[in-house]
């Protein structure tokens, strides 16, 4: 069990935090968030029903929900707004390329509502229906959620860039 759990780590951590970190924009968290994903994970014993990838996306998804609603957040967003110069958090490559990005600012930028069906959807490669069942929601208000995060994104770009994208 040992070495297929290294294994799945090693496929998996990189997408795993990067999913995290869209929800709580922290680097050190969204490291915590997957190391407890995979400590849940090992400890529940996983039964194949679906795409492992989903599953572990589900489990991410869910202890960055829980993340944002606990105190320990609160407490970190209140410090923040207090001593902004202590906000300033060092960063690793992964995140700053995602940052660095125009569309990964613009999508940082998005409520979290229409933030999760953009990243699954196009970071992720998830379905319609993959992302209506992870998120717990019906087929309809993902696509009104990534029709809406998509205007919203449009503000963030000049005509041609949006064109690029494939929009238009």
């Amino acid at each position: 069990m040992n070495g297929i759990l290294e294994k799945i780590m090693d496929e998996h951590a990189e997408h795993l935090l990067r999913l995290a970190y869209f929800y709580v924009k922290n680097r050190h968290a969204a490291e915590d968030i997957v190391q407890e994903v995979f400590i849940k994970f090992s400890q529940q014993g996983y039964e194949e029903r679906g795409k492992l990838r989903a599953y572990l996306s589900r489990l991410t998804i869910n202890r960055s929900k829980d993340y944002l609603k606990s105190w320990h957040y609160k407490k970190i967003i209140l410090q923040e707004k207090i001593f902004p110069v202590k906000a300033n958090i060092q960063r690793d490559t992964l995140v700053e390329s995602e940052e660095r990005s125009h569309i990964g600012e613009a999508i940082l930028k998005l409520p979290l509502t229409y933030r999760e069906p953009i990243i699954l959807y196009y970071y992720e490669e998830m379905k319609i229906a993959e992302i209506a069942q992870v998120l717990g929601i019906v087929e309809n208000t993902v696509k009104t959620r990534l029709k809406r995060a998509r205007e919203a994104l449009k503000s963030h770009f000049k005509q041609e860039e949006w064109e690029v994208l494939g929009h238009e």
